[in-house]
Parts: structure tokens; C-alpha cells; sequence
């Protein structure tokens, strides 16, 4: 059977509402777009909707030389793209960088939402920042995501996920949507978790390498329309997806340029690898055996 993209996201604030694309370029760090901006707490450390599930009801406009943001109860505040020329240290889990404070209006706005202080910075240097070591190369790069460029899933996995919570005592939390896992990319086609044993793989004009599975932690079982809290998909997952104590869904995929980019443009970004859309072919270059679940 053939493999076809059937959902593109991209989620312009880390934690915050995704987007839903029918084509996007694809840059070395991810979707263009993708998670550039990010909350952080006062000591510059990031504030996710794991913490304050809020969030996850924050909307993102991106226009032209700023973001819009609404959300639950709020006036809709339009935030200029910072220059760059203030910087400020930032951590995201093990990555230290730095990045561009959005100002007091965009602090105070979230802050409300929050429920505590905390600031929006802006990545206005996407070079900053490099994947996990062991599974990337010296000349990867990534956004504010949480570890690497885009999150590849597919809709026969989530299928028999939902299959099994069906079929256990929490059953009512079903079925998922795809829209919990936060993917960059959906694909249809391939049979349940074949996607643990992909490496390399083309859609539309871009090759991306699959270098890790994606372990999934508790803001998978938050309603991103409500934001109330369950047990599922982490409950089930626990039960069949679990290797190394941690629960797998997905995996994680870093461009691969085919060829010399252009000469870098400001703040050294280079020019997109290519771009994918909906309905784009996806070719399988390389796999390997999965028996024992994803890359890990």
C-alpha cells in the first residue's frame, strides 16, 4: 500500500495551540515556523502546558513581523517579532541558549493565562540550538521543540492505540485524536508502528532521517480543547508500548539537505531544505527490524 501525508502542524508557541497547514517549507530546524516562540519562567527556564494545561487553549496567529495570540477570556494581543538585539538565557530541558524577550505586554498577557509570572522569548537565531548528540549530527539544529526537528506518526498506530483503549478500563477516555500527540506529520498507509523500524525517508522533495523514537510524558493525556487532565493515552501505552521506562509514540525526524544551501541570510538562517504537503508520496529509503519497538 502506498504511504501518503494526510496532516501537516505546526505549532508557532511551544505549549500553545497547533496550526493546521496544507503545505509547509521545511527548514534544517523544523517545519518554517515551528516553534520559535516559547514561555519561560522568571529564572528563563520553560514553562510547558504539562505544568499550567492552560495553555494548550493559547491560539497563534503568525503574520507578518508579529504573532497574534487569543485564548480563553482574553483580548487578542498582537506581539511584534523582537529585533534580536536584547538577548536573554534560556533553557529548554537540557539545552542552554539564548533568545529574544516578546516585551510587558506579552508577559502580562500570559502571565494572566498561567496563572503565574512567566515571560515569551523569540528565537530569532534557529542556529543556536543542537539535537541530542547521540542521535543527531554536528550540523543539526533545532527550534524551541522539545528535541528535534518534526515528530512523524501515522494514523494506523493511533487506530490500534484506540483499539486498545477500547478494550480496557478506561475506555471512556477514548477514542484519541491524533491532535494529543502534537505530530508535525501524519501519514496513512503503513501498517500499526511500522514507523519504529524506518531511518530514511522521503516526502515530496525533502529526505528526512528517523533517528529516535518519540517517548511520550503526561501532556498526551491532556484535552487540547478543554484542557482537562486523564490517564489515556499514557495508561495504555504503559501496558503495550513500554520499553527503558518510558512509553513510545511516534518518531522523531531531522532533514537531511540533498545538496549546498544558499548563502545564509540574517541571523545565519539559510534558505528551506524544500517543502511537503498534504498528499505528498512518502518513500521509505532504508529500515530496519522493529521487533523490539522504536529507536531508542
Amino acid at each position: 500500500m502506498s504511504l501518503t501525508v494526510t496532516d501537516l502542524y505546526r505549532y508557532p508557541v511551544k505549549s500553545c495551540r497547533g496550526e493546521r497547514l496544507p503545505e509547509a517549507a521545511v527548514e534544517p530546524w523544523g517545519l518554517a515556523g515551528d516553534r520559535r516562540w516559547m514561555i519561560v519562567d522568571l529564572s528563563g527556564d520553560v514553562v510547558t502546558a504539562r505544568e499550567h494545561p492552560r495553555l494548550l487553549l493559547v491560539t497563534p496567529f503568525p503574520g507578518d513581523g508579529a504573532i497574534r495570540l487569543t485564548g480563553p477570556a482574553m483580548p487578542d494581543l498582537t506581539v511584534p517579532v523582537p529585533p534580536g538585539d536584547d538577548l536573554v538565557p534560556v533553557t529548554v530541558w537540557d539545552s542552554k541558549l539564548h533568545a529574544s524577550p516578546a516585551g510587558d505586554a506579552a508577559d502580562a498577557w500570559l502571565s494572566k493565562v498561567a496563572g503565574e509570572p512567566v515571560r515569551l522569548v523569540y528565537l530569532d537565531d534557529p542556529t543556536r540550538r543542537r539535537p541530542n548528540p547521540r542521535f543527531s549530527r554536528d550540523g543539526d539544529r533545532v527550534s524551541f521543540a522539545d528535541g528535534y526537528p518534526l515528530l512523524l506518526t501515522t494514523e494506523s498506530s493511533l487506530a490500534e492505540l484506540n483499539e486498545l483503549i477500547a478494550a480496557g478500563p478506561l475506555a471512556a477516555e477514548g477514542p484519541l485524536p491524533m491532535r494529543r500527540f502534537r505530530p508535525s506529520v501524519v501519514v496513512r498507509g503503513a501498517g500499526p508502528w511500522a514507523e519504529d523500524g524506518w531511518r530514511l525517508l522521503q516526502i515530496g522533495d525533502v529526505t528526512f532521517r528517523a533517528v529516535k523514537g518519540c517517548d511520550r510524558c503526561v501532556m498526551t493525556t491532556i484535552d487540547p480543547d478543554t484542557a482537562a487532565k486523564g490517564k489515556e493515552p499514557i495508561a495504555t501505552l504503559a501496558r503495550s508500548r513500554r520499553w527503558d521506562g518510558k512509553v513510545w509514540f511516534g518518531v522523531n525526524l531531522i532533514p537531511d539537505p540533498a545538496g549546498p544551501a544558499d548563502p545564509p541570510g540574517p541571523a545565519g538562517s539559510p534558505r528551506a531544505v524544500g517543502s511537503i504537503r498534504v498528499g505528498d508520496p512518502v518513500r521509505i529509503l532504508e529500515q530496519a527490524d522493529h521487533s523490539d519497538g522504536p529507536l531508542r
